[in-house]
């Protein structure tokens, strides 16, 4: 692209490599957690019985060995689990695709010893008091048990008493491509009613011996699993969310002028990138929410994203590489199910960084253009390290926030 002088000329600060300190405890041993947590629900469960186990498409650390604890746990008592991959549109809103998308986890039949049964199809099993039908998978349905696992989490899209996790992965996730499209013909702001609403149907209707609701820390280590009772679910997640936001990474500055994202994906969140780490959604930043962002560049996206670029659309710039991962059908599959085209549109796109960087100075409105303030973060998930502009180094004298 053709910038101005002025811009081509910028000598650009350097970067300097720095830590944020957040909060470390964590799991030592996670299926030995997740197996202690299922034990006495499944002693209770009838034996022979089957168990549609429901996984989701978000990135869990060791969501793996999570998903195999409960699977040989439940086998140990006599119960015979599948699983049902749970994440609406995702994976191209397709089976082989969701099959894709576990694959990517460690998730296959070979690796958890169960078949996995990706069935996109659904049956309407009651609607909510506002007249909302409710699907919910098929197979999930044939089931004698359904049991969730997801991870508890702040939501990129909407705030509410339950957000990412045992809800959401009912109503959203088990919906499938039917239920996901039309719980978000609803918009984004209805979300906060209708994902309860939605699961509450759901808990009524289906045998939901537990739930398994994971928390993981600042440094997307297993920080808590809990296996919640069915009943219980819709008044034990708000309680766990309040647990989940206190862990949360942050950047730990309040103003930005160009925020560099190396990558994004669906693996990374449902937005590409944290709604809730950049204080900006695909209508623009977030009022009153630091920190507060002029400009963002995307350089690449994961492999996990199986070439979803939702997200894109809350940048301002994207590098041309990152553009030519793009899996259009994917993106736009998703993207229509959520009715959110903002997010799937693409930024200016640029060649380089550096070419990048430039482009963004320039647009930024009201800076010192010569003691630019830039961070470079891996992603949303990964704040630990980080990369900030030398004059940024005086915001870090706060031991205990920063380590130089």
């Amino acid at each position: 692209m053709r910038l101005p002088e002025a811009v081509k000329n910028l000598k650009l600060p350097s970067m300097v490599r720095i830590e944020q300190n957040f909060p470390d405890e964590h799991l030592e041993d996670t299926a030995a957690a997740v197996s202690e947590q299922v034990a006495p629900f499944a002693a209770r469960m009838k034996a022979e019985s089957s168990a549609a186990v429901l996984v989701g498409s978000r990135g869990i650390t060791d969501i793996n060995l999570i998903a195999k604890a409960v699977i040989e746990t439940l086998q140990d008592a006599g119960i015979r689990p599948f699983i049902v991959p749970a994440m609406g549109s995702h994976g191209g809103g397709t089976p082989e695709g969701q099959e894709e998308v576990l694959r990517g986890y460690g998730i296959t039949e070979e690796t958890m010893g169960v078949p996995i049964n990706s069935s996109m199809e659904t049956e309407i099993i009651g609607e909510t008091a506002d007249g909302l039908e409710v699907h919910f998978s098929k197979p999930a349905l044939q089931a004698d048990y359904v049991i969730p696992v997801g991870r508890v989490k702040p939501h990129t899209d909407f705030t509410g008493k339950v957000e990412s996790g045992l809800c959401k992965m009912l109503a959203i996730g088990g919906g499938k491509h039917n239920g996901c499209s039309r719980i978000h013909r609803e918009g984004f702001p209805a979300l906060e009613h209708t994902v309860p609403d939605v699961a509450d149907v759901i808990i009524g209707k289906v045998t939901i011996p537990f739930g398994l609701a994971i928390i993981e820390n600042a440094f997307e280590k297993t920080h808590t699993v809990e296996a919640v009772p069915g009943d219980a679910i819709m008044t034990r997640e708000p309680e766990l969310l309040k647990l989940a936001k206190r862990l949360m990474p942050r950047i730990k500055f309040d103003d930005i002028d160009v925020l560099i994202i190396e990558r994004i994906g669906k693996d990374i969140s449902g937005t590409g990138m944290d709604t809730n780490i950049i204080a900006r959604d695909s209508f623009g930043p977030l009022p009153g929410a630091v920190p507060r962002i002029q400009r963002i560049i995307i350089e690449d996206l994961t492999e996990g994203a199986h070439g979803n670029a939702i997200g894109f659309g809350m940048a301002d710039f994207i590098l041309r590489s990152a553009l030519d991962k793009i899996d259009f059908n994917a993106t736009y599959t998703n993207g229509i199910a959520s009715g959110n085209t903002n997010g799937m549109k693409i930024p200016v796109i640029a060649d380089t960084e550096e070419e990048a960087i430039r482009a963004a100075l320039q647009t930024c409105i009201g800076i010192d253009i010569h003691n630019p303030r830039i961070v470079k973060i891996k992603d949303t998930l990964h704040l630990s390290e980080i990369e900030v502009s030398e004059n940024m180094l005086s915001q870090c004298s706060d031991e205990g926030e920063f380590r130089l």
